[in-house]
């Protein structure tokens, strides 16, 4: 009897295993819509402004009469449909520097050229018909918004005035706009401009202390812009770089970032503070060397001797620190935890003949391109990282993921997480293939695949020495998509130039 009883046990075990296969080896990135439309080698690229479960927005620049130019917008469904199409003028001195769909409106921020006027131009448009409103905004303090972010009273608009930053607030109400209260006179980062539905907001940057200690300045403001309350982060004498924030249910402040050396140019690891409605904190530091997977992304060789390193300080008593330039893009709440998503990166510099960096030069690159006589080749990427953290910020679990190939010259954000109830999946666009990763916790349920993008034939080829960068981004629930321009190779039938987005889900 007990045989039988542990052949069924052997049995029952048996079938669970091959269900845990079968549900991981399902998991897969669907591409279930593509939209194209032919461009022109010279034709000017369409931007794309997401808008959620409304569908998404085509915004390009065209030149037009002396006097103005004009911005030919369109608004496609989720299925990519054409709902309307029209054209905007914006005066030819005037540069668009923001975008954002919320509320039921498109709302678009530009500002003139050369700073010898400051004011801005806010047009809010109606997602539905295209109808719309310009705002004439006025500014006294010269500033280039660099964050622009939209409230249910208002518009943020961030940026930086001789190093120092500076936030304006523009009501919708009175029409009026004013400085925010409460900001620094002294140089510092604006890490982070975090709107919340009920129209209130906070304002994070990064700046010295009174001891000379780079910390996170933390101010809360209300709907209508008046400051709440202004603090800093504890840093006990560690300096905070750069930081993300998120508020719960309970009036709790999250504030998660990197802290490091005071050059702010390395980071050493990562913190996690909670502050209660009373002010009280709780700050928790993490060294790199703490994590379990942050180094993953190396080879396994080189992997165990960095570990087999850092077992030894730790025998003898010694301090463990590595240095990296890291990026936190993502704070957000998971189940019972908080998920915090970062990327590191490092520069890249190249060495030419003389002759070489003349034409460079000439050629248009500036100061910020060149360091002791070598130019700047961009920022490479190594890999991400995602940890969960609980409500006190103790660390759960972490994991990794190694990011190949990925050269860009602006610092921005590749790769994207869809964080489902029994797993999280995590991915990147890069070279027009996608790929993608599937973790749970400190497990990985499925190693790293790739998938190419794939076009309206099975059998077209993307010439990927022509294709363009091509962009993934977030967009509705668990929707990304992701867009850019592609030579795409039809055999027999030659090769034609398009705009593409691509719809896309992990199921």
């Amino acid at each position: 009897m007990s045989s039988i009883s542990t052949r069924y046990r052997y049995i029952n075990l048996l079938f669970l295993l091959l269900l845990f296969i079968g549900y991981t080896a399902s998991a897969q990135i669907v591409q279930s819509a593509r939209f194209e439309l032919p461009v022109g080698r010279n034709e000017v690229k369409f931007g794309i402004i997401p808008a959620h479960q409304d569908g998404l927005f085509l915004i390009r620049r065209l030149g037009s009469s002396d006097v103005s130019d004009q911005l030919e917008l369109a608004r496609l469904d989720t299925a990519f449909q054409q709902i309307w199409h029209g054209y905007l003028e914006i005066n030819k001195k005037y540069i668009l520097v923001g975008a954002r769909a919320q509320n039921e409106k498109l709302f678009l921020l530009s500002r003139y050229m050369d700073y010898s006027k400051n004011d801005f131009e806010l047009v809010s448009m109606a997602q539905k018909d295209g109808s719309y409103i310009r705002y004439a905004i006025k500014n006294f303090i010269p500033f280039n918004p660099i964050e622009f972010q939209i409230t249910q009273n208002g518009a943020l608009m961030g940026g930086y005035y001789n190093r120092v930053p500076v936030v304006m607030f523009y009501s919708f109400t009175t029409e009026k706009s004013k400085i925010l209260p409460g900001l620094l006179n002294e140089s510092g980062e604006l890490t982070q401009l975090k709107t919340y539905p009920d129209g209130s907001f906070d304002v994070l940057i990064s700046a010295k202390n009174i001891q000379g200690i780079k910390t996170i300045w933390i101010k809360n403001y209300d709907a209508n812009a008046d400051l709440i309350r202004n603090y800093s982060l504890d840093t006990d004498d560690k300096h905070l770089i750069f930081a993300q924030s998120l508020k719960t249910n309970n009036n709790m402040q999250v504030v998660a970032g990197v802290f490091g050396t005071r050059n702010a140019e390395y980071s050493r690891g990562l913190f996690m503070a909670t502050i209660d409605p009373s002010g009280m904190q709780q700050i928790r530091y993490y060294n790199f060397a703490d994590l379990q997977n942050f180094f993953k992304y190396m080879k396994a060789k080189r992997e165990q001797r960095v570990k087999a390193r850092i077992e030894r300080k730790k025998i003898r008593g010694k301090k463990i620190r590595f240095n990296y330039r890291f990026l936190v893009h993502e704070l957000v709440p998971y189940k019972d935890q908080y998920i915090l998503l970062g990327e590191a990166f490092y520069p890249k510099y190249i060495t030419v003949d003389s002759r070489t960096y003349g034409s460079f030069f000439t050629g248009g690159f500036s100061n910020s391109y060149v360091r002791n006589g070598r130019i700047f080749d961009g920022y490479y990427y190594t890999h991400a990282v995602v940890m969960g953290f609980n409500h006190n910020g103790d660390i759960m679990w972490d994991n990794s993921f190694e990011i190949n190939d990925v050269r860009t010259f602006t610092l921005e954000q590749f790769v994207k997480l869809e964080a489902q109830p029994d797993r999280i999946a995590l991915l990147y666009l890069y070279d027009n293939v996608l790929r993608s990763k599937i973790i749970k916790d400190n497990q990985v349920l499925e190693g790293k695949t790739s998938e190419a993008i794939r076009t309206n034939l099975d059998r077209e080829i993307i010439d990927k020495e022509e294709a363009d960068v091509a962009k993934l981004d977030y967009w509705y629930k668990d929707y990304f998509y992701a867009f850019g321009v592609q030579d795409v190779i039809n055999p027999g039938e030659g090769k034609r130039r398009v705009f593409f987005i691509n719809k896309l889900s992990y199921e």
